[in-house]
């Protein structure tokens, strides 16, 4: 079965490849880390030929948590937390070779926000003597532009990439508030990712495994600990441009939280959560663009959010890819 009449297999996959380099923004401070769990699932290790390409993902989380969590400085309990952030990614898929691989780089500029609901918050690390009660606090900012270059190899229907990101503390952060999309910290995301695509039968097997290792925020005098964080899709490409398949991620937090912002102590987190993709292919011109959407549901959850989390990625080349 091909994948699409006309298309070639390289074209098809470049067009949707950006999924696994772009990035933005519970154990973590704020529940939540600097790489989005379950942004590389499909695709994770293919680099496109090269050219310059533009991706959007739109992305999506409603979770809560009945415990106390920290939250830039505050210490809550009874959280809903809903976040809506859109993250914008220019990548430019150089000519420039590297060990035998492609080298490709990205920055991915976050907006929007979330917004917090919390029944009580405490003062200090004194959990019995509630600060106040019902506190409500939203955000539509700007977050910390995050820069990321990757390597990528082939070898048939074999590819696989190893990167790092970088999350530079640039953005808005809101200083004694419990909504942020800025982390107001340094961070490191290396990784690496692996892809066996048939283009012939349309079936696709992904995995990328990383670990993010973070700075102080120098505001809270909070250290997140390291995090491993897993992706995972089986897709099942069919003829028209459409696809479906599952995916899935886990986190495990390596290192405890420190520093005298961690009012909660090591407080390590862990989640596993298994979903659903659908994509869809089409032409504009001359361009294939690539539309997809991923769905989330986590379980297995400890010290962190539990929720539903959602990504929709529009990508297109804007340059003519070189072969």
């Amino acid at each position: 079965m091909h994948l699409r009449s006309g298309l070639s297999p390289r074209a098809w996959a470049l067009a949707i490849a950006l999924a696994g380099i772009s990035l933005p923004a519970a154990a973590a401070e704020n529940g939540a880390g600097v790489y989005p769990l379950g942004l590389r699932a499909n695709l994770s290790g293919l680099v496109p030929a090269p050219g310059v390409y533009l991706q959007n993902d739109l992305y999506y989380y409603h979770g809560d948590a009945s415990a106390a969590v920290a939250m830039h400085g505050h210490l809550v309990a009874e959280v809903k937390a809903t976040s809506w952030i859109n993250l914008a990614t220019i990548m430019w898929s150089t000519p420039l070779e590297i060990a035998g691989g492609n080298l490709a780089l990205s920055a991915t500029l976050p907006a929007g926000g979330p917004g917090i609901d919390a029944g009580i918050e405490y003062t200090g690390s004194n959990l019995g003597s509630p600060l106040r009660r019902d506190r409500h606090d939203s955000a539509t900012t700007f977050g910390d532009p995050f820069l990321v270059a990757a390597i990528g190899w082939h070898a048939g229907n074999l590819h696989w990439t190893t990167g790092v990101g970088v999350n530079v503390p640039a953005g808005d952060y809101r200083e004694h508030e419990i909504a942020n999309l800025a982390f107001n910290h340094w961070a490191a995301d290396v990784y690496g990712g692996v892809t066996w695509l048939d283009p012939h039968r349309g079936l696709e097997l992904s995995a990328a495994m990383g670990v993010t290792f973070n700075g102080e925020n120098d505001v809270t005098r909070y250290t997140t600990g390291n995090e491993l964080h897993v992706d995972f899709a089986a897709v099942q490409h069919l003829p028209k441009g459409f696809s479906i398949g599952l995916v899935g991620y886990h986190y495990n937090q390596l290192t405890g939280d420190s520093g005298d912002g961690a009012l909660l102590g090591a407080f390590k987190g862990r989640v596993t959560a298994l979903g659903g993709t659908l994509g869809y292919m089409f032409k504009v011109g001359d361009r294939d663009v690539s539309t997809n959407l991923k769905v989330f549901r986590e379980f297995d959850t400890h010290n962190r959010l539990e929720g539903t989390a959602a990504f929709f990625t529009v990508a297109m080349p804007l340059t003519a890819p070189q072969s």
